[in-house]
């Protein structure tokens, strides 16, 4: 099946691995450099998701050639006062290739959701997104953001994404943005001319541009163990 052909059927996977979230409940799940996975999360009324989705072999480990890696997640919300945080941060080189995929369903009001999907990309690498965001015609009150960034560090790399909104109810607050481009070259001129080597410089820029997705991880150590790592990701 073509690529196009597989992401516009996206939307009807049921997803392999269900979980569901009691009502009140919170869970955080930080998936570092995971194998290609379905992941369904059904939320109850109260209940609070927080998923980081981390492919990070650029910085950690490696990704075998010509095997890509693709995330597909499934959330619906089932219940009032429902909160839905994913996170998700590529950064790739050589050949790798990851494909993210996130569905969020807003079946009743008053729910929240937010997503924030980086990909850097350098050498050969691939990266591809595909957001679907739905709100239900009786999901009113419901507020949801989707964007999606990407940082493209050579000419070969290629990044493709594709936000979708469908929205069915009218008292919501919804937002959804992407954009790809290179580094900044007049903040990378600016910072040489305060005496900072290029290496320096574009090591800082692509760091910044990735650690607001890291820093949104509940735990000190790891969070401090991943803004090390992505800090060498430029030699």
């Amino acid at each position: 099946m073509a690529r196009e052909q597989w992401l516009s059927s996206l939307g009807v996977y049921r997803m392999e691995k269900q979980t569901i979230i009691a009502a009140g409940e919170n869970m955080e799940l930080v998936l570092l450099n995971a194998p290609s996975q379905d992941l369904h999360f059904i939320q109850e009324a109260g209940s609070h998701l927080r998923l980081h989705i981390l492919n990070l072999y650029a910085a950690i480990g490696q990704l075998t050639p010509g095997e890509p890696v693709t995330n597909r997640i499934l959330v619906e919300q089932q219940g009032e006062g429902c909160m839905t945080e994913i996170y998700g941060l590529a950064c790739l080189k050589g050949t790798e290739q990851v494909v993210t995929a996130t569905h969020v369903h807003h079946n009743v009001g008053g729910g929240e959701s937010k997503q924030l999907i980086k990909f850097v990309l350098d050498e050969n690498a691939k990266g591809e997104f595909f957001g679907e965001l739905k709100i239900a015609p009786n999901a009113q009150k419901t507020e949801a953001h989707q964007t999606n960034r990407n940082l493209l560090l050579s000419d070969t790399a290629v990044m493709r994404t594709r936000p979708q909104l469908e929205i069915y109810a009218d008292d919501v607050k919804a937002t959804h943005g992407a954009s790809t481009g290179q580094l900044d070259e007049s903040a990378l001129f600016y910072m040489q001319q305060r005496c900072l080597s290029e290496q320096t410089a574009r090591r800082l820029l692509i760091g910044a541009f990735m650690k607001d997705v890291l820093e949104t991880i509940s735990d000190d150590a790891q969070r401090e163990q991943l803004v090390q790592a992505i800090d060498g990701v430029v030699e």
